[in-house]
């Protein structure tokens, strides 16, 4: 069964696009993605690139933010609209505030153990202020290295669903949010959730917020209680026939490798090299799974790398040992 969302006239008027993605949003979502697997060519590269870059302390937050089900409500600032806002909005919070969400959380945790360090949440401001930092670390290396390229996609995304709603209507606007998870039956929008929750929602009067999501690609977040407004998000895209960014864009926007070697050798080979470097001695399998890409593309990639002497293989056994030549370690310092 789908969770449903009726609207009224009054909510349909009230509806609006956001100006662009939420940042505390935006980490939420990138957080629970950190702690699965699924989906590896779209987010395999970046999730592992931004688990070795993530201090342990991180695991904090995990604790927190699950792949699935609610986040504690004091992080969840989707209104904010930059990090620092919700960082400020989190060290802020008060300790009442604090114990009454965290004893909502464990409510909805169905059972399972809280973990120990939260029990001082609501009464040692240090480990509040730590939390805010670490929710700071966090972005600066899940997000905001790929916070230029995230931009772009969102402005083509804005003009886009302007231009529908422009010149299709609201009707237009809703069908094609996310026809896969997100599915408009007027005057009800069905929506299939990860978490698999069902029922009806009414807004009242208050309309939704629509925001676009880079991290949420495949299934909507939902908040029905925000203030001011409920909010749901849907996958940026930059086409009208295509309402989803194909993984490889995802990946491509979510890649650490410089625009400038992208266009020199093609995304997939730039990344391959930059993956080689960073991962010397890797074998064909390995760098397939870190590149996000197949055995088969990852070998012809690096003999065509090879040839140009920007790579170098070894053979140990049957198995290719990549690494990259100085050659290849320039070009990629260069770039950068």
């Amino acid at each position: 069964m789908p969770l449903r969302i009726h609207f009224t006239a009054a909510d349909l008027a009230r509806t609006r696009l956001a100006e662009g993605p939420r940042p505390m949003l935006e980490l939420d979502i990138a957080l629970r993605l950190l702690q699965e697997g699924s989906h590896p060519i779209r987010f395999g590269a970046w999730r592992g690139e931004s688990l070795r870059r993530l201090s342990p302390r991180v695991r904090r937050l995990f604790d927190l933010i699950p792949p699935t089900g609610w986040t504690a409500g004091f992080l969840d600032h989707a209104s904010a609209d930059t990090m620092d806002e919700a960082l400020e909005r989190i060290r802020a919070t008060p300790a009442a505030r604090i114990r009454k969400d965290m004893e909502s959380w464990a409510g909805q945790r169905r059972r399972r153990a809280m973990p120990p360090w939260t029990q001082s949440l609501g009464s040692d401001r240090r480990l509040l202020a730590a939390l805010a930092d670490t929710a700071a670390h966090a972005h600066q290396h899940v997000i905001a290295p790929y916070q230029r390229r995230i931009d772009a996609l969102s402005r083509a995304d804005q003009a886009l669903r302007t231009r529908q709603a422009t010149r299709e209507g609201l009707d237009a606007l809703l069908a094609g949010l996310n026809p896969r998870h997100i599915r408009w039956k007027p005057p009800v929008l069905e929506l299939t959730m990860a978490s698999g929750a069902a029922g009806d929602i009414h807004l009242a009067g208050r309309g939704l917020l629509l925001i676009p999501s880079v991290f949420g690609a495949v299934y909507p977040a939902l908040d029905e209680t925000a203030d001011p407004q409920p909010w749901l998000t849907y996958p940026v895209a930059l086409r009208d026939a295509d309402p989803f960014l194909r993984p490889t864009d995802t990946a491509r926007a979510l890649s650490a490798v410089p625009d400038s070697l992208a266009a020199l050798l093609g995304h997939t080979r730039a990344v391959v090299l930059w993956t080689i470097a960073h991962h010397p001695g890797c074998t064909t399998t390995e760098l397939a799974r870190h590149a996000g890409i197949s055995p088969a593309s990852a070998s012809q990639h690096a003999t065509v790398l090879r040839t140009a002497g920007l790579s170098h293989t070894t053979r140990h056994h049957n198995t290719a040992l990549h690494t990259a030549t100085s050659a290849g370690c320039d070009l990629l310092d260069n770039a950068a």
